[in-house]
This record gives structure tokens, sequence and C-alpha cells, in this order.
């Protein structure tokens, strides 16, 4: 779908809206006239909207069919005795329960009734738990079991004790070096998981838990693509609205972490949990989303068609090299992105030591200063009026040159 194209779908959907269901048909008559692919695509931007699966998690239709499970304290569920509910989502109501035969806290999630009865998603379900639970990696949550209680179906998973990323966000402020630790973690997760063929779908702050240890916790991995329906003939280029499980062409995510391909309605793979990452790295370094709009719709039109502010625009002082990571990772083109959560990784993992090596240079030719707690901020430095000194003129250097720079200075002092 060109520029155009999503423009006139656009008008044509928000007139809808302020239009009765029952006038609509007449409406859409009028204004599409002959052309059944606009028709098509409005249609189902309608039927979406109607469901309520927009702004909703991967799974969202499953939500709605969450009736209150009723589990009080006390009453056990399997060998699990639940202690009290802790949240509820797409995928079911979640309490924190004892396992009475491992004497462990868990998470038990408990699955919609409507998922539980559909045989072919929960065999599909089985399956993707399965290698989900078969990865293994301290930052991925590990699924302990797929089980039923008489007509209840949950998931136990191990119990985080913490607090979301999109806590974290809204109520302190991270330095540039905690970012890239996150960062990292969350690298090494997407790594992990695409070396295993599986794809999560809705990497989101939402998803992503850090516990008081600061170790990072990707959740329901494996789990994003059972909402999926079986495969479809798909159009690519179909309209976006948000996977209802019944009907071809619809995607599959949390509109304002979506991929390109997610909100085309294209086959994904791991290289969109790589754009989703870097909507979620950009929103870490810079406190505000890449992509912003009044409504749904304006979000995927930007993901489809605009580039988020440079971050150095609202952070001067941000090594060009993180910017240029970010900026990889959001690239329209899938080619064009990172194509491995490795490479990725690596280059991470790169820019920290550089920042690292930089802070250390700085402690040691300075040694009379107080050392910066450096915080991501938009409010420029104070300046400083003082002599540059060669040991200061070196470390402006080594932040101008990076790494290669820095590598080469310490090999020319060590053989002067």
């Amino acid at each position: 779908m060109n520029r155009d194209d999503y423009q006139k779908v656009k008008q044509i959907f928000q007139s809808a809206l302020d239009i009765a269901p029952a006038g609509r048909a007449g409406f859409l008559a009028e204004s599409c006239r002959e052309d059944k692919d606009l028709r098509r695509e409005v249609e189902k931007l309608l039927d979406s909207f109607e469901s309520d699966y927009l702004e909703q998690p991967a799974v969202g239709k499953f939500a709605e069919s969450i009736v209150s499970s009723n589990l009080a304290a006390g009453q056990e569920i399997g060998h699990y005795k639940i202690r009290e509910k802790i949240g509820a989502g797409g995928m079911g109501e979640v309490f924190l329960a004892e396992d009475t035969r491992l004497d462990r806290l868990v998470a038990i999630k408990i699955l919609p009734k409507e998922f539980a009865e559909d045989t072919e998603r929960m065999r599909r379900f089985v399956r993707e738990a399965k290698s989900a639970s078969a990865l293994n990696h301290p930052n991925i949550i590990t699924i302990h079991e797929i089980s039923a209680a008489g007509d209840t179906h949950f998931i136990a998973t191990e119990y985080i004790e913490g607090k979301t990323l999109r806590s974290h966000l809204t109520k302190q402020s991270a330095s540039l070096k905690s970012t890239l630790e996150i960062a990292i973690q969350i690298a090494s997760a997407l790594d992990a998981a695409q070396s295993a063929g599986i794809v999560h779908r809705d990497i989101k702050p939402e998803n992503v838990m850090i516990r008081p240890d600061g170790l990072v916790k990707i959740l329901d991995f494996g789990i994003a693509k059972l909402s999926e329906p079986p495969a479809l003939n798909v159009d690519e280029e179909a309209a976006t609205t948000i996977n209802s499980g019944t009907s071809p062409g619809m995607i599959i995510g949390t509109a304002n972490y979506m991929s390109p391909e997610q909100a085309r309605a294209q086959k994904v793979d791991a290289r969109s949990d790589i754009f989703s990452f870097g909507i979620v790295l950009y929103e870490m370094l810079s406190g505000k989303r890449a992509f912003e709009g009044e409504n749904t719709m304006d979000v995927i039109g930007a993901i489809l068609h605009k580039e988020p502010p440079p971050l150095t625009q609202s952070l001067p002082e941000l090594p060009h090299e993180i910017e240029r990571i970010v900026g990889k990772t959001l690239r329209k083109d899938r080619d064009e992105r990172y194509q491995t959560a490795k490479d990725l990784l690596i280059d991470l993992k790169d820019a920290k030591q550089d920042l690292e090596f930089q802070d250390k240079l700085e402690r040691t030719t300075q040694p009379n200063r107080e050392e910066p707690d450096t915080h991501l901020t938009s409010e420029p430095a104070s300046d400083v009026l003082h002599t540059t000194s060669s040991a200061e003129f070196i470390t402006q250097e080594v932040k101008k040159h990076k790494r290669g720079f820095a590598v080469a200075l310490v090999v020319f002092l060590f053989a002067a």
C-alpha cells in the first residue's frame, strides 16, 4: 500500500467510524465506488476496531474471552497452591502460586476457555511452548509446565520478582551505561531465540522484566506466535489490522512496537523482533516513542512512512555509534537492518566497551575532578573555562574517533 492509498483508506475509515453500523454500507458504496480493493481494506479496519483488537497484546483477542476464574488464596490447582492474583493479559489471568512439590514460587497463567477449547490451536500452543522452554537462557523466562486441572488449562512459569521495563522507564532516569546493559541482555535473548528459530513478535517494555539484581528477563517467548491462525494465503499489501485468529490478512503485535512487515500483514522473521527492539531502545534512550500519532492508524502510518526524530536532536552528547546502531535496527527495509541478533549484540557490546574505556581514561587523566554520574538527558552540560591539557586533548580525540583511535593510542604509549 503506497502513501496515497494509505491516506485514502485512513480518511474513509475515520469518516465511517462516525456513522452508525447500519448506515455504513451505503457510505462505503458511495465513497469507494468501483474500487473493491479500497472497500475491502476499509472494511477490514472497521471489523478490527469493532472487535476492539487494536492496541492489544499479540494475543489480544483472547483477553476478551477471559472470565474470572474465581481462584482465591489457598485454593489448589494441580499441585500449585494459589497465593494471590498478580495480573491479567491477553493470555489470561496470572496468579502467584506455590509449587507444593518443589517448594518454590511460580507464576500460573490461566488460559481463556476459548483458547483451551480450540484443539488445533492448543496443539500448536504446546508445540511452541516446548520449543520456547528448551531455550534455557538466563534472559528468557522459564516455562515449567503446561497442564490442566479439570476444565482449567494453565501454564506454570518461573516467578520473576521485579518490575517491567515500562515501570523502570517511567519511575527513574537511566544512565547510558545501564541502558546499554539492559539492551545487551535483551539482544542476547533475541540471539538465543533466533538460533532456535523462534520469533517473539511482541517485543515491548511490558514484556521485559528487570529483577532487583539487574538481570533482565523476556516474557512470553514463543507464546506470541500462538495467536496466529494456521498458514493462509495472505495479501502482503493488505490493510493493517490486529489478529482476530479467524481472518486472513491480519497481523500480530502491539501497534507502537510493530515492524513494517507486521503492519503490512506480511510474513515475519527474526528481523521483525530486531525492529521492535530498536523501537524499545530508542524509547529507553530518549524517553519518547519512536513512532507516535493521535490514533493507531497514525502510529502505523508513521511506522510505514516516517522516520523517528534523530536521537542527537534531544541527546546531543549521545555517541554516534549508538545512534548508528539504533538507526540500523529501524530500517524500513528488513534487508537493510541487522540480519541477525548476534551482529546487533556484538555492536552493542562494542559500544558499551567504548563507553567504559572513555570513562576510565577520563578518570585517569582527570584525577582531581569528581566523576560525573552521566544520565541520559537533553540538557547540555554546563560550560567550564579551562586550559586544555594534553591528557584532556587525548580524551577528546578518543571520543571523536572511538575505539580504533583508543587502541592505537594505548599501543603507542606502551611502545614509547
